[in-house]
Protein backbone atom coordinates (compact mmCIF):
# COMPACT_ATOMS: atom_id res chain seq x y z
CA UNK A 1 0.00 0.00 0.00
CA UNK A 2 1.57 3.21 -1.10
CA UNK A 3 2.16 6.25 1.83
CA UNK A 4 0.12 8.70 1.84
CA UNK A 5 0.17 11.93 3.44
CA UNK A 6 -2.58 13.81 5.46
CA UNK A 7 -3.33 17.25 5.78
CA UNK A 8 -5.22 17.79 8.73
CA UNK A 9 -7.19 20.57 10.40
CA UNK A 10 -7.62 20.94 14.39
CA UNK A 11 -10.30 22.32 16.57
CA UNK A 12 -8.78 23.36 19.90
CA UNK A 13 -10.12 23.91 23.13
CA UNK A 14 -9.85 27.46 22.92
CA UNK A 15 -11.57 27.77 19.90
CA UNK A 16 -8.43 28.34 17.51
CA UNK A 17 -7.37 26.18 14.28
CA UNK A 18 -4.27 24.19 14.22
CA UNK A 19 -3.12 22.81 10.54
CA UNK A 20 -0.67 20.07 10.27
CA UNK A 21 0.73 17.37 8.10
CA UNK A 22 1.84 13.73 8.46
CA UNK A 23 2.33 10.24 6.94
CA UNK A 24 0.35 8.99 10.07
CA UNK A 25 -2.68 10.88 11.21
CA UNK A 26 -4.06 8.27 14.26
CA UNK A 27 -0.43 8.24 15.10
CA UNK A 28 0.03 11.84 15.18
CA UNK A 29 -3.98 12.44 16.89
CA UNK A 30 -2.45 10.08 19.62
CA UNK A 31 0.60 12.50 20.22
CA UNK A 32 -1.46 15.36 20.26
CA UNK A 33 -3.98 14.17 22.65
CA UNK A 34 -0.91 13.59 24.89
CA UNK A 35 0.32 16.73 25.06
CA UNK A 36 3.06 16.12 22.97
CA UNK A 37 2.36 16.89 19.07
CA UNK A 38 2.90 20.15 19.58
CA UNK A 39 3.62 23.13 21.86
CA UNK A 40 0.51 25.25 20.62
CA UNK A 41 -2.08 22.02 20.86
CA UNK A 42 -0.14 21.06 24.15
CA UNK A 43 -1.52 23.86 25.91
CA UNK A 44 -5.08 23.95 23.97
CA UNK A 45 -6.34 20.65 24.84
CA UNK A 46 -8.65 18.65 24.22
CA UNK A 47 -8.18 18.78 20.79
CA UNK A 48 -10.97 17.61 17.89
CA UNK A 49 -10.02 16.57 14.14
CA UNK A 50 -12.12 18.97 12.12
CA UNK A 51 -11.16 18.31 8.65
CA UNK A 52 -8.36 16.37 6.59
CA UNK A 53 -7.36 15.64 2.81
CA UNK A 54 -4.85 13.22 1.62
CA UNK A 55 -2.30 13.78 -0.54
CA UNK A 56 0.05 11.31 -2.71
CA UNK A 57 3.56 13.10 -1.72
CA UNK A 58 5.32 14.87 1.02
CA UNK A 59 5.52 17.92 -1.13
CA UNK A 60 2.28 18.57 -2.49
CA UNK A 61 0.82 17.96 1.59
CA UNK A 62 3.46 20.14 2.71
CA UNK A 63 2.54 22.97 -0.11
CA UNK A 64 -1.65 22.69 0.64
CA UNK A 65 -0.42 23.07 4.58
CA UNK A 66 1.64 26.11 3.34
CA UNK A 67 -1.54 27.87 1.47
CA UNK A 68 -4.36 26.46 4.29
CA UNK A 69 -2.18 28.68 7.12
CA UNK A 70 -2.29 31.34 4.96
CA UNK A 71 -6.49 31.32 4.74
CA UNK A 72 -8.36 33.92 7.03
CA UNK A 73 -9.82 32.31 9.56
CA UNK A 74 -13.25 32.85 8.01
CA UNK A 75 -12.25 30.62 4.43
CA UNK A 76 -10.82 27.88 6.88
CA UNK A 77 -14.29 27.54 8.76
CA UNK A 78 -15.87 27.03 5.77
CA UNK A 79 -13.72 24.82 4.30
CA UNK A 80 -14.55 22.93 7.98
CA UNK A 81 -18.01 23.35 7.08
CA UNK A 82 -17.71 21.65 3.55
CA UNK A 83 -19.26 24.97 2.93
CA UNK A 84 -17.64 25.59 -0.96
CA UNK A 85 -19.98 28.42 -1.99
CA UNK A 86 -18.49 30.62 1.08
CA UNK A 87 -15.44 29.03 0.23
CA UNK A 88 -15.21 30.48 -3.72
CA UNK A 89 -16.98 33.58 -2.12
CA UNK A 90 -14.23 34.35 0.07
CA UNK A 91 -11.85 33.45 -2.30
CA UNK A 92 -13.63 36.22 -5.45
CA UNK A 93 -13.55 38.95 -2.74
CA UNK A 94 -9.50 38.32 -1.48
CA UNK A 95 -8.99 38.18 -5.71
CA UNK A 96 -10.69 41.44 -6.08
CA UNK A 97 -8.59 42.97 -3.62
CA UNK A 98 -5.61 42.17 -4.43
CA UNK A 99 -3.17 45.31 -4.59
CA UNK A 100 -2.24 46.31 -8.47
CA UNK A 101 -5.52 44.16 -10.16
CA UNK A 102 -3.15 40.66 -9.43
CA UNK A 103 -5.54 37.91 -8.49
CA UNK A 104 -4.57 36.17 -5.57
CA UNK A 105 -4.70 32.10 -5.19
CA UNK A 106 -6.90 30.89 -3.06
Amino acid sequence: MPTTFTVYILRCADGSLYIGRTPSLQARLARHAQGQGCQYTAHRLPVTLVWQEHHASWETAFAREAQLKRWSRAKKEALVRGDIPTLKQLSRRRARSAPDGDALRA
